[in-house]
């Protein structure tokens, strides 16, 4: 695999959520930025996606907005990015961040952030790619998904090797490293 240029983070757009996760959302941006790596994101200002990228941003990092046009109808683009990519579906969104990404993260979210890490999980045990990912467990927020794949293992849903591929870290500097490691 080559090396790690962009990675696409998924996370919540909620500006309601504990603070821990928006300071978390803070330093992976500017982690990413310290480590001259872009951001790839849902392109909005709210939540956990806001924080990410203006860590990034700060950081002097390059950050890629991918938002539905609907989205941006209702202003929730991030007026800083880099670059911004307006697409008509929220399907188009997930194939152009996809794409534009050499690894994905799921960040603290909700069903969007499921729905996409989800999406790019299954395209990689399909073998449609084979780009690292993992997901950042602040405060034990994926201990129960991680639970869950194990069961997949011990009851075959999932293979050892397919497992083995879904990095759960509860800080960013060892998943990054963690997702390294696959380059």
């Amino acid at each position: 695999m080559a090396a790690i240029r962009r990675i696409a983070v998924y996370c919540g757009a909620s500006n309601t959520v504990p603070a821990a996760y928006l300071q978390a959302a803070s330093e992976v941006g500017r982690t990413l930025a310290e480590h001259t790596i872009g951001v790839v994101f849902g392109g909005g200002h709210v939540g956990l996606m806001g924080r990410l990228a203006d860590g990034a941003l700060e950081a002097g990092g390059e950050v890629i907005g991918v938002i539905p046009e609907r989205l941006k109808d209702r202003e929730l683009a991030h007026p800083g990015c880099t670059e911004m990519i307006v697409v008509e579906t929220m399907r188009q969104r997930k194939e152009q961040m996809e794409q534009r990404a050499d690894a994905f993260v799921a960040l603290p979210g909700g069903l969007g952030t499921l729905d996409e890490i989800f999406e790019v999980a299954t395209l990689q045990q399909l073998d449609y790619h084979s780009k690292p990912l993992g997901f950042l467990n602040l405060n034990g927020y994926y201990d129960h998904l991680e639970s869950f794949f194990d069961r997949a293992v011990a009851d075959r849903f999932l293979s050892p090797t397919q497992r083995a591929a879904f990095s759960f870290r509860d800080n960013f500097p060892s998943l990054l490293e963690e997702l390294r490691a696959h380059e």
